[in-house]
């Protein structure tokens, strides 16, 4: 059986792309990749035309998704997450190392987001709250959500324009320079990260060990690991880009998104959170 959604398009001060404004719109498909990829397939008309992802929507069209329904109900899925910040329109809350942000896996951030956050009461309030950007499997920490629709796709358009400052922290292996760049580019698209050392203690079995602070300028897909695993200091516990002993170091990957700094979309705020390091980090340095 056909399922099928309607939306009419907001209008707004500037014109929005297609692909860029259905993020979190329709119920059936709440996520950027999906989206682009139904609308990709004609699954979505503008003003009863087959949509593309590069049109240009200026207020007032009429978006139909059409899409085969599912008879199998999704279930809830109860698992706790630790809320960092939550309004009726954004939250930041923490992903635990060892789940998938989003995905076909029904242990996921987004499948748990329901049973932790309260229910939009604005007018467009999604469905369900979406992250607005992931972070890989084994990475821990900050995640940014939208729960209505225009808060979600005005995160995605900060995230596209680089607008959102990201934080990492990670430990590598062996002598490092105190700070650097790295501009390897990752699956042929360029990619820049910036790394500091900020505190190393002596190793005898690696020669030292680093706690860095990571500032990625663009998001490639494994960007951080890749970057420090291209210059032979990858991150400890990475069973993706890592070596030896380094691969199976202590208990998962040694990677978390401590850090958020972005705007408000509806208030215009500041705002900026920050988790302390993870305990595993803290037991190898004590400063």
């Amino acid at each position: 059986m056909e399922k099928i959604e309607k939306h009419i398009v907001q209008g707004g001060s500037h014109p929005i792309r297609l692909s860029d404004y259905c993020v979190g719109i329709f119920e059936a498909i709440p996520s950027r990749k999906g989206m682009k990829k139904a609308i990709r397939k004609g699954y979505l008309s503008v003003n009863g035309q087959v949509g593309k992802t590069g049109d240009w929507l200026q207020g007032g069209e009429v978006l139909v998704l059409r899409q085969a329904n599912s008879n199998q109900a999704k279930k809830p899925l109860e698992f706790p997450l630790e809320v960092i910040f939550e309004d009726d329109c954004i939250a930041v809350v923490r992903k635990p190392g060892g789940i998938i942000t989003s995905g076909n896996a029904y242990l996921s951030l987004a499948n748990a987001l329901p049973h932790n956050l309260a229910q939009s009461q604005e007018k467009d309030a999604l469905p369900y709250p979406q992250p607005a950007h992931r972070l890989d499997y084994a990475t821990s920490g900050l995640v940014l959500i939208g729960k209505t629709a225009s808060c979600l796709t005005a995160l995605n358009q900060q995230f596209e324009n680089h607008q959102i400052q990201k934080t990492y922290h990670a430990l590598s292996a062996g002598a490092m320079e105190q700070e650097g760049i790295v501009k390897t580019p990752i699956d042929g698209k360029s990619a820049t990260s910036y790394y500091k050392v900020l505190d190393a203690v002596a190793s005898e079995r690696y020669d030292r060990l680093n706690l860095l602070e990571l500032r990625p300028s663009s998001g490639r897909r494994h960007q951080l690991r890749k970057h420090l695993a291209s210059i032979g200091h990858p991150i400890l516990g990475d069973k993706d880009y890592a070596t030896g002993q380094l691969k199976n170091f202590g208990k998962g990957l040694y990677l978390q998104a401590s850090s958020l700094v972005f705007e408000h979309p509806v208030t215009k705020e500041k705002m900026q959170f920050e988790l302390e390091l993870p305990k595993k980090f803290k037991n190898i340095f004590k400063k």
